[in-house]
């Protein structure tokens, strides 16, 4: 009886009954469920999406990613509880990690190499006006009361909601520069924080606020004209940027006040981040991982179209399908150097 049952099946596929089946070269994930994680931060989704959508051409089948706050990221991917995330800052995350993590976990590639700048925005106008050059011009009276919205007697900064690593070293900074009695930080949700300074400085008003690359917030505040880049006071790392100080001052930056100028966050490399029980069973995955990067440009574009409304998760997916579409040759290659390795 199988007999016959499988010489039928041959037939009908021999006649075109059957649609042809990909070889399990082809789909090295097959069979394989995963569970990604995902930044808080969108202008990390795109990364996030393109990642994924390699892993599912590759056979895997790939779970909706959990939005997770940094340290709950890094305790999760150590205990298994997730495989990875593509929203690695290092050495930026550094402080974060759990003790264990080099034993069960490990970061992979490259998405953006030094892809990670980080630093104080302040409004050009403001800038030439009270000469501001560094942090510690906002100890000035007459620059807080400039940049005073609440009538609270500090200069209002647009920081880094709680748990984001920025936030640890922007608060770093207003204790080791004796600023906190200067300089308010709002930590509520950065894109409505940066929806209201874009909006007050189109109304004329004053904004200041820190940013990084990859993000929209370069393209609509665009360094140079609209803003200019200031430095911290002098080099002070906290811990986790002890041993990075040379990637704190950075030369060639378009739009800073000075050159070189003193960032106060080191240029970061921006990494996947893997379970290294999940690497070491599917190769594939972490050839993909290994060799997959992105433009920065690619990425400050995606970013901008989010802002501009294009920000659902059917958004997002038509990007990485315009993405793909535009540089295929390459995305080719990175299926087909996973495909090798999961052979």
């Amino acid at each position: 009886m199988k007999h016959l049952v499988l010489t039928a099946a041959l037939t009908l596929a021999a006649l075109g009954g059957f649609a042809p089946i990909a070889s399990a070269a082809e789909l090295p994930g097959e069979g394989v469920t995963v569970n990604p994680a995902r930044a808080t931060w969108n202008t990390g989704f795109f990364q996030e999406a393109l990642v994924r959508r390699g892993l599912e051409t590759l056979g895997y089948e790939v779970n909706k990613p959990k939005d997770l706050q940094n340290p709950i990221f890094y305790k999760s991917v150590a205990l298994g509880d997730v495989d990875y995330w593509a929203n690695g800052w290092f050495p930026m995350h550094e402080a974060q990690l759990p003790k264990d993590f080099a034993e069960k976990a490990e970061k992979v590639g490259y998405v953006a190499k030094a892809g990670g700048l980080g630093g104080y925005l302040v409004s050009k106008k403001e800038v030439e006006e009270f000469g501001i050059t560094s942090l510690d011009d906002f100890k000035r009276d007459e620059v807080k009361k400039a940049f005073d919205s609440n009538g609270d007697g500090k200069a209002d900064l647009t920081a880094c909601p709680p748990g984001w690593g920025c936030e640890k070293v922007i608060d770093h900074h207003l204790g080791v520069y004796d600023l906190t009695n200067h300089i308010n930080p709002s930590k509520a949700s950065y894109e409505a924080g940066m929806a209201a300074a874009l909006g007050n400085y189109k109304d004329g008003k004053p904004v200041f606020f820190y940013t990084w690359t990859p993000n929209w917030t370069v393209f609509k505040f665009k360094p140079g004209e609209d803003v200019l880049w200031i430095n911290v006071p002098e080099i002070k790392p906290s811990d986790a940027q002890k041993g990075s100080e040379e990637r704190m001052t950075v030369a060639g930056v378009v739009g800073a006040v000075s050159d070189p100028v003193k960032m106060g966050f080191v240029a970061s490399d921006i990494r996947i981040v893997a379970n290294k029980g999940f690497l070491e069973a599917n190769p594939a995955a972490k050839r993909f991982f290994e060799v997959f990067t992105l433009p920065l440009l690619d990425i400050n574009e995606q970013n901008t179209r989010m802002n501009e409304g294009e920000k659902s998760e059917q958004d997002i997916e038509r990007h990485v399908d315009d993405w793909i579409a535009k540089n295929q040759q390459t995305w080719d290659g990175w299926l087909a150097e996973a495909r090798k390795a999961g052979q």
